[in-house]
């Protein structure tokens, strides 16, 4: 399979990056997304990103923005990538569209965190043509894809994906169908675990992260990282592994869900567990 013309639907943070590493390898790129003025910020966001791979050697952000097109509605594609909320009946509606749109030997891939794949290919007619390709942000930077694959899955289908990724210049890894995968079924525990330390005063915030920094050598603190991916986003992966897995120990920290309900989103808001 040749991918040479790539619909990303969900003009977001991931979406957005999606679409600049897809762009950047010389492919032609659809962006859409429903919410009014999102491609807009989405190509801002791009330029500016470009502008500073620039710096080191990268291409010429008009380059790359060339092969980029905002669009009002989904059209037919070589593939899609679907970045939209992290919600599966959000996720599923875009599936079915795109479905009934682009060729039938397309490609339908999720850049879903957590929810099973064969869940959104049961919404298509190509369920050997759908598959989990899982960025992780800032995209233009973090080099894994998790590629995961459906009940149904082909293995060309999964072949195809895992040589994109390496076209992309990304490490693909692949995992199967379970709540979470691998990388969330690990981190959200972790997150969720230094949410806990905070709400039980173990520490404060800014000791939490740092610990885990240093003794950990990761780049990020777990509390600054959830703020990062979202609060929101958290919960929601949570929930999908609690239920998917049956199993309570993957439930939000009472803390976290607060802070959802209050509004603070992390980054996205300029307030999570820190200020921005």
């Amino acid at each position: 399979m040749t991918f040479e013309h790539v619909l990303v639907v969900g003009a977001g943070q991931m979406g957005g990056g999606i679409a600049q590493v897809v762009a950047g390898s010389g492919r032609r790129l659809s962006l859409y997304d429903e919410q009014p003025g999102a491609t807009d910020r989405a190509l801002e966001a791009m330029r500016k990103s470009l502008a500073k791979l620039a710096e080191k050697g990268g291409a010429a952000p008009d380059d790359v923005l060339a092969r980029v097109s905002a669009v009002e509605e989904i059209v037919p594609a070589d593939l899609m990538v679907e970045a939209v909320v992290e919600d599966a009946d959000a996720k599923l509606d875009v599936f079915r569209r795109a479905d009934a749109t682009l060729p039938p030997e397309a490609v339908l891939a999720s850049n879903t965190s957590s929810i099973p794949i064969s869940s959104l290919a049961a919404g298509t007619q190509r369920p050997d043509r759908v598959i989990g390709m899982h960025f992780f942000n800032p995209v233009p930077v973090l080099k894994l894809v998790e590629v995961v694959r459906g009940r149904d899955t082909s293995d060309e289908t999964a072949r195809s994906i895992v040589e994109l990724a390496k076209e992309l210049g990304k490490v693909p890894a692949e995992a199967n169908d379970f709540p979470g995968f691998v990388s969330n079924r690990i981190l959200m525990p972790f997150i969720n675990e230094a949410v806990w330390a905070l709400h039980d005063g173990v520490a404060e915030a800014e000791a939490i992260d740092t610990i885990a920094k240093l003794g950990f050598a990761h780049p990020m603190g777990p509390l600054a990282l959830a703020d990062l991916i979202g609060l929101d986003t958290c919960v929601a992966i949570m929930k999908v592994l609690q239920e998917g897995l049956g199993d309570d120990r993957y439930a939000p920290c009472p803390l976290l869900t607060d802070y959802v309900t209050g509004g603070r989103l992390g980054r996205k808001t300029k307030r999570g567990f820190f200020e921005y």
